[in-house]
């Protein structure tokens, strides 16, 4: 099943529910900060399982305690629903390490 993009009145309706993104032109984009590098690798570890689950993948880059993504629906030339449900799973991974 083939994905549409969201238009950008649906992306804007949506966005300021989504804690620490922002939208950069066809992507989503947010950084995230833990207290160490075995918290942000235990960050993409759960997040890969998810990534995985979706069969949607991450840009995402990792130095130390920081992890920088981007989100974007290549197949769909765009933003799609996919790029917000994995958003949100990653704020909630996140929660979860920053206080482990």
């Amino acid at each position: 099943m083939a994905l549409s993009p969201l238009t950008d009145s649906d992306i804007e309706a949506v966005l300021p529910g989504l804690a620490g993104w922002s939208r950069q032109g066809d992507h989503l984009r947010a950084e995230f900060v833990f207290p160490n590098f075995k918290a942000a690798l235990a960050f993409m570890v759960e997040v890969g399982e998810e990534a995985e689950r979706l069969n949607h993948h991450p840009e995402w880059s990792n130095v130390y305690n920081r992890v920088t993504v981007g989100l974007t629906t290549h197949d769909a030339g765009g933003l799609t629903s996919l790029d917000f449900e994995l958003a949100q799973a990653m704020n909630s991974a996140a929660e979860r390490h920053r206080s482990s």
